[in-house]
């Protein structure tokens, strides 16, 4: 979509896009209103499972991760994996820095609750393979590169996932001399969800693209077919968060006060892992696009493998299970903020210049 650099850059995404903070609040309120007033719809929605795996809110992140990796081009793959600003900052902020901040923001504001304390580490030690990739593109950021940085985080969150939560959860609390929590979860659990929530949209998307290339040219796919397709992931999107709420109204609404305590340390979490890691970004010599991905790669969390592994471990009524399902209450409206905030910050990087937005 064109339009003249000096033009507002709200004014330039489609209607959709533009009233998302709406939708998304709707979907927020729809979902909450029906965990909370209609009975047995959170006990129907959460008994249609394969294993841990909620199967309509693995519909709704199938739906909206699709078209948005439909959109990678795959043959630019390579130049973004050789790129060793991109992935060695991305590797820190992800697996060194998210951890810790959280593991510290828990222990400062949570130093009473242990079970919500507890929850929030975990959180913190998801991170982010799904979701991110529709922030990104909203942000207008680099769809490549957040292909691969998404993809190395799956396979990270594999090896590392385990070990990191006896490191955060019992090691270090440990040495400190803090309270210790055991947290025992297979490295199936962890690839199951990379492989559904990551690897089904990305196999789908990769083969819609080499067989519509093969079949009409590039520029028909691009100009034709991914307009058609664009849209549903925002459909999948308000889908995925309407049955999330609706899953967790009741808890949520019942628990105010306990929820407001969670919610101020993600807050403080997500605002200072997204700028912080733009600014860094920044300073290291990326441009814009690359920098979104980067921040929204860091800030993000895998909010379906937190609370998969507070249930399994925890159990779905403990304080750990109700940490899980606060991330995604605050993350999403926070996130969407921070889409805007990218969006206006184009104006500080030199490479963004150009009145077009895709």
């Amino acid at each position: 979509m064109t339009a003249t650099p000096e033009a507002p850059v709200v004014r330039r995404l489609s209607t959709l896009d533009r009233y998302l903070p709406l939708w998304i609040a709707l979907a927020m309120v729809v979902g909450l209103s029906a965990g909370r007033w209609l009975p047995g719809i959170a006990g129907a929605l959460d008994a249609i499972t394969v294993g841990s795996i909620s199967l309509p809110i693995a519909v709704g992140l199938l739906v909206m991760m699709y078209p948005v990796l439909a959109k990678v081009r795959y043959d630019e793959l390579g130049h973004v994996a050789r790129d060793r600003r991109t992935m060695v900052l991305s590797l820190v902020l992800n697996w060194l820095v998210g951890p810790a901040l959280m593991f510290a923001l828990a222990w400062i504001f949570l130093p009473d609750l242990p079970e919500y304390r507890t929850g929030l580490v975990i959180v913190g030690l998801a991170r982010c393979i799904a979701m991110v990739i529709i922030w990104n593109d909203l942000a207008c950021g680099d769809r490549e590169a957040a292909a691969v940085l998404v993809a190395v985080n799956s396979v990270f969150q594999v090896v590392a996932f385990a070990g990191l939560g006896w490191f955060y959860l019992d090691a270090l609390p440990g040495w400190l001399g803090l309270t210790t929590t055991g947290l025992d979860v297979s490295a199936w659990e962890i690839a199951r969800s990379v492989l559904v929530f990551l690897g089904v949209p990305l196999a789908a998307g990769y083969l819609t693209r080499r067989v519509g290339e093969a079949w009409r040219g590039r520029p028909w796919y691009e100009r034709e077919l991914l307009p058609r397709l664009g849209p549903w992931a925002l459909y999948g999107l308000l889908f995925t968060i309407a049955v999330l709420f609706a899953l967790q109204g009741g808890t949520i609404t019942s628990r105010p006060l306990d929820v407001a305590r969670i919610a101020v340390p993600l807050i403080i979490y997500f605002a200072v892992m997204w700028a912080g890691s733009l600014v860094l970004a920044r300073a290291a010599g990326l441009g814009h696009a690359r920098a979104t991905t980067v921040a929204f790669t860091a800030a993000g969390n895998n909010f379906e493998l937190a609370i998969a592994v507070a249930i399994a471990v925890f159990g779905v009524t403990s304080g750990q299970a109700l940490a899980g399902v606060v991330g995604p209450l605050v993350e999403v409206p926070v996130l969407v903020g921070l889409v805007y905030v990218s969006l206006w910050a184009r104006r500080f990087f030199p490479d963004s210049r150009e009145g077009v937005m895709s």
